[in-house]
């Protein structure tokens, strides 16, 4: 069964015979300003529950190490002799330094960004076409902006109720003068904003307000401190690739994969080493660039992106890689339907598209159904299904795509999946 979005470009590279041996994962989290620590855990505990879900051996995982900069967080999944599972490595690209400091900008200013960049958004037309590829995302992206319209209410009407209470014209006022009363009321209004800070944390504001900011700033070319550490991921995997070549230990499978708003750097990384490394994706080795649950719209459908689609292009043209791109319409917080080759302006030089394979995760499959009417109207817990224990093997698995012995291209076109029997429920 196939998804009425599912789409295999007509230029598709042939694929690379053997089964996967060793495999090495550059990985990038999403806009999270804890993903030196959330990842790892998440992938253990993850990995544990499948093994125990599907009655398979857990794979030793070694412990995880910081490269000096504390940019690279690196690990080993060992080989599975039982499954056929291949030796990975990790390198998990952080940062999130980037996403904390943009948390701790100063509350006003990231309201006033906030303002500015959903306004603009709305006037050109883009919120349009964010609503037509997926209107769940197009409220996740003015929920900020609702909340600040709320939370501004709140405080002018707290603001007023003291004015009343502190001044005069009331029969228990306290007869205050108004150059008192009002700066008075506009306090008591902020605290009670102050107050509510955990209850935002709880509910995402913050963190959706400031993801909708950056990736604004991003599309209009005013993020240097992210445009530093993309070319730093790039010489990383770079330096690794080569590094590679010259000990003749090359991985049989080299994968960039990203999830959210990673799914957009790994494709802004992966561009920049093709550029780099002219070799790579050659002689038997196969190289991979994977997005999960992607936000590439966000900032690729902004108007002064001209090196992003570039790259884009680069990449859907390519035949030294394969880009598989899984969507899912339960996500809230991706574009089910979205392929950069209909959706894009890009100029692809008159050569045919070779990527991306546009795949459904087929959430249903692989979610029972008891766990499915749990978290269907959580959007974070959906959106990170991608990175999760299936309940059910399906079509798509994240640990078999990542540390099973089934190239990327096949894993796609002609998945190897186990016969079907019940799950080992795992607590």
């Amino acid at each position: 069964m196939t998804s009425s979005f599912d789409y295999t470009p007509p230029g598709l590279a042939d694929g690379v015979p053997g089964a996967v041996r060793r495999r090495h994962v550059f990985y990038v989290p999403g806009y999270d300003p804890e993903g030196s620590s959330r990842y790892r855990m998440l992938f253990v505990r993850e990995l544990t529950r499948y093994a125990k879900r599907f009655g398979e051996p857990k794979p030793s995982i070694t412990r995880a190490t910081m490269n000096a900069d504390e940019t690279v967080q690196s690990w080993r999944v060992a080989a599975q002799p039982e499954t056929g599972g291949a030796e990975t490595s990790y390198d998990v690209l952080l940062w999130d330094d980037i996403v904390r400091n943009d948390f701790q900008r100063l509350r006003l200013v990231s309201v006033a960004l906030l303002v500015v960049g959903t306004l603009q958004a709305i006037t050109s037309g883009m919120m349009v076409r964010f609503y037509r590829l997926n209107w769940k995302y197009g409220n996740v992206i003015l929920y900020p902006l609702l909340m600040v319209v709320v939370l501004a209410l709140c405080t002018v009407a707290i603001a007023a109720f003291v004015h009343a209470h502190l001044g005069t014209g009331f029969a228990h006022s306290l007869g205050w003068p108004l150059w008192a009363t009002i700066p008075a009321g506009l306090v008591i209004g902020l605290a009670w904003v102050k107050a509510m800070e955990a209850l935002l944390n709880r509910i995402f504001f913050w963190q959706l307000l400031n993801d909708w900011v950056f990736n604004w700033q991003h599309g209009r070319g005013s993020r240097p401190d992210y445009e530093r550490r993309l070319e730093l991921f790039a010489d990383h995997v770079h330096a690794r690739c080569s590094a590679f070549a010259e000990s003749g230990d090359i991985p049989d499978e080299v994968m960039i994969l990203g999830h959210s708003s990673g799914a957009l750097t790994a494709v802004e990384v992966a561009a920049r080493v093709l550029a780099r490394a002219p070799d790579l994706g050659c002689a038997g080795q196969t190289l991979a660039l994977v997005t999960l649950g992607s936000g590439l719209p966000l900032v690729a459908l902004q108007p002064r992106v001209d090196r992003l689609r570039d790259e884009i292009a680069t990449l859907v043209t390519s035949r030294r890689l394969v880009w598989v791109d899984f969507q899912a319409p339960q996500d809230w917080m991706n574009f089910p339907g979205f392929n950069p080759v209909k959706d894009l302006d890009l100029d692809l030089r008159g050569r045919p598209a070779a990527n991306p394979l546009v795949r459904s995760a087929r959430f249903r499959e692989i979610i029972s159904a008891e766990t499915y009417m749990k978290v269907r109207w959580r959007p974070f817990r959906m959106h990170f299904q991608f990175l999760l224990s299936n309940d059910q093997r399906g079509y798509y698995d994240f640990f078999a795509m990542t540390l099973g012995p089934q190239r990327l291209r096949e894993r796609v076109l002609n998945p190897v999946l186990p016969e079907p029997g019940p799950a080992i429920l795992a607590p």
